[in-house]
């Protein structure tokens, strides 16, 4: 009896110990498990942040071959490339809807730019040319939408889009407009016209020279080539009449000329007693002009002689049609190394002689 009590102790002894062991075992595992969460945890919110490679919008389509030699400069870099954005507002919506936890870096955005009258980057869908003026208007009409995510402030966002850098005040409003609710990316331009698919460099920059005349009443090569030396005395390498008469490079470096038109117009509704105004000649029409504050003011910002456009008016009833239009003729000099082998300036974007960053 002493002995099935002594072994009924034993027993008991040994199973708590068991139990006491497996406790501990079990404690030691939570323990171990906790740890190794933590570790996965911290080694997870540590892991280092995912770029995108770079991306292009090709912001525009017309007749020539600018857009199309642009994608396939980019394409051939490997860059993603795309073709169905034409507006801030697609761009922004793309942008939105394609963000996938990698950080966006480099932006390029191609579109075509007009110094005097916009991009043909629209603000929205079917809407107007980014201009600063029609930028500030959509904004306030509340046409643009926000960017969600995505953009640090190490994002490049590159203009090509000739003469931009020289738009502060347009530069500035699309920082703003790119930028997420707590983060404003860089914004890049240059001051120089952006070249696409020429024979001796697939992208290249180019100083430009401009001179107007009324459309459809040119002077005269020979007489342009005059006014344009003049107006650029201190360039001394440039052969006006001979790049005016060029309309590609012949040769790397050679100064060449693009040319288009700005077609102006406005329309003024007489009330009541009002006398619609009748002209006879242009100079009648430009005597009226200056005294109208609405196209004074618009021809002001244009910066272009007013006897450079040609003028002509149109009265039906109580309306009163004013309209103009000049040809600019752009002499474009492409950059050049200025040692070395006779070659093109590459556009590196952190070449602060050939960008603006802001």
């Amino acid at each position: 009896m002493k002995i099935a009590i002594k072994t009924s102790i034993l027993a008991a002894f040994l199973a708590t110990l068991s139990l006491t062991f497996i406790r501990c075992e079990s404690t030691a595992n939570k323990a171990k498990k906790t740890t190794t969460d933590l570790a996965i945890t911290s080694s997870q919110s540590n892991e280092a942040p995912i770029y995108r490679e770079p991306l292009v919008f090709i912001a525009g389509t017309d007749g020539s071959d600018y857009y199309k030699n642009a994608k396939k400069y980019y394409e051939d870099k490997q860059f993603e490339v795309v073709t169905e954005a034409f507006s801030i507002t697609e761009i922004i919506n793309w942008l939105n809807a394609n963000y996938d936890e990698r950080l966006y870096t480099d932006i390029y955005i191609v579109s075509k730019n007009n110094p005097w009258t916009g991009m043909e980057l629209e603000t929205n869908v079917h809407g107007k040319k980014t201009t600063a003026n029609n930028l500030k208007e959509a904004l306030l009409n509340g046409e643009i939408p926000k960017l969600n995510q995505g953009i640090t402030q190490d994002t490049n966002i590159i203009f090509n889009a000739s003469a931009l850098g020289d738009d502060a005040d347009l530069v500035l409003l699309l920082k703003s407009t790119l930028s997420t609710s707590d983060v404003s990316p860089k914004i890049i331009a240059s001051s120089y016209y952006n070249v696409f698919g020429e024979k001796f460099s697939p992208h290249n920059l180019a100083k430009s020279y401009t001179v107007f005349y009324p459309t459809a009443n040119s002077p005269g090569k020979v007489d342009l080539s005059k006014e344009i030396a003049k107006k650029y005395p201190n360039e001394k390498e440039i052969d006006w009449y001979d790049a005016l008469n060029n309309e590609t490079e012949r040769f790397v470096g050679d100064a060449y000329t693009i040319q288009f038109n700005i077609p102006l117009s406005w329309e003024f509704i007489y009330e009541g007693d009002e006398e619609v105004p009748y002209f006879e000649n242009q100079e009648e029409i430009i005597d009226w002009v200056k005294n109208n504050d609405e196209i004074s003011a618009k021809m002001d910002n244009l910066n272009i002689p007013l006897e450079k456009f040609r003028w002509s008016s149109k009265t039906k009833k109580d309306k009163l049609t004013i309209k103009a239009i000049t040809t600019v003729l752009s002499v474009l000099k492409p950059l050049i190394q200025p040692y070395g082998d006779l070659q093109h300036i590459e556009p590196e974007i952190d070449n602060l002689r050939l960008y603006s960053i802001h």
